[in-house]
């Protein structure tokens, strides 16, 4: 193991005596949301260091077999163990390396994503139908909580634009554990359709393409500061289904932030102040969004990474009806499984695109370390 990253380990070795001390503080624990932010870490320095142990046992156990090793009639039982130790120490650097990358906080959220109509007109708008009933449809798979903030349909059944909260708990990915957003932050950017339209009537194969935008949910406390004298809110009666009432009240709400151009709206509930509330969260998550991405743009001018940076422009994946083939450009892969993954079953793209991820971290701290 390479003297960094023992020296790495040994500090959270320390923060685990650290936060073993701080969780058993009752003024701590009086704080619901700092015991819930100290629990989360604990358990994550926990394992690490659980592995750094287990790391730490097999040396001991490979040390003790070399030396076994020199007896004759143990060499056969020494040489088992040797190997043994070597395959599991092989591992262990490695689930460590992995553990150890830097952490985006933003990967434990939940998160809001929005899909939008783009080129194709009707078409455009029935494949992002496609794509809302396809992310609903993974979100009931994960046992994730799934809220329709605003939706805007098209004539012939798809939507223009729609925005969803997706809401769930925390799920592994490998050696990380990752919340809605680490888990969708990848679907940002251009989706692209080729198929026979319903609205065609020769035949011909048309392309077509949607935008989707995955924002993490703001943390409470660290939740964008929103100047009222920035923002323009605006009420109106909401369209679409639900009876006599939305021809009655105002009670969707429109909010502008007038600095960026920025809009959130939000018309599901009959209130007028829980829509308010809603718009209003949906516009701090893109203003926090918009941060991030200008960050990122920043400290990654001189160079472009292997799943990039979610550029919305980004034309990220294919959807090819007529080969049933799911192609995502920036990693390379192909899957011929398009009817499974638009019912949902997404999670063999996500844990290739985290795994994408994850690999190219691992290129970078090793350039680095050179």
């Amino acid at each position: 193991m390479k003297p960094a990253l023992r020296q790495q380990l040994d500090r959270y070795t320390h923060r685990l005596a650290e936060l073993d001390s701080l969780l058993a503080d009752p003024s701590v624990m009086r704080d619901a949301a700092g015991f819930r932010a100290l629990s989360r870490e604990h358990q994550e320095v926990a394992g690490i260091v659980e592995r750094r142990e287990r790391h730490a046992q097999r040396e001991r156990d490979l040390f003790a077999a070399n030396e076994m090793a020199a007896d004759p009639e143990m060499a056969e039982m020494a040489a088992e163990e040797i190997a043994s130790a070597r395959d599991e120490l092989q591992r262990l650097e490695a689930e460590l390396q992995r553990l150890l990358l830097p952490r985006d906080p933003d990967d434990a959220r939940n998160a809001f994503l929005e899909i939008r109509a783009g080129t194709g007109g009707d078409e455009s708008a029935l494949f992002a139908g496609d794509l809302l009933r396809m992310y609903s449809r993974h979100a009931e798979r994960q046992g994730w909580k799934l809220e329709l903030v605003s939706a805007s349909e098209s004539d012939l059944g798809g939507y223009k634009e729609a925005v969803l909260r997706i809401e769930g708990p925390a799920a592994s990915a490998g050696s990380l554990e990752l919340g809605v957003f680490g888990w969708l932050r990848f679907e940002s950017g251009g989706h692209r359709v080729q198929r026979v339209p319903a609205t065609e009537t020769q035949g011909r194969i048309h392309t077509s393409a949607c935008t989707v935008a995955v924002l993490a949910e703001p943390d409470e406390t660290q939740e964008v500061t929103l100047n009222p004298a920035e923002l323009r809110i605006d009420t109106y009666r909401a369209s679409g289904a639900g009876g006599q009432h939305v021809n009655k009240t105002d009670s969707a709400v429109r909010i502008t932030h007038l600095p960026t151009g920025l809009v959130a709206e939000c018309q599901d509930d009959r209130s007028q102040h829980r829509n308010k509330a809603k718009a209003m969260a949906v516009l701090a998550a893109r203003l926090r969004d918009r941060e991030r991405i200008e960050r990122e743009a920043r400290e990654a001018a001189t160079r472009k990474g292997l799943v990039g940076s979610g550029d919305r422009s980004d034309r990220i994946r294919t959807y090819n009806f007529p080969q049933g083939r799911l192609t995502d450009h920036r990693i390379n892969l192909t899957l011929y499984q398009l009817g499974a993954i638009l019912d949902g079953d997404l999670s063999a793209v996500l844990r290739a695109l985290v795994a994408a991820r994850e690999a190219e971290q691992l290129a970078e701290l090793e350039i680095g370390d050179r």
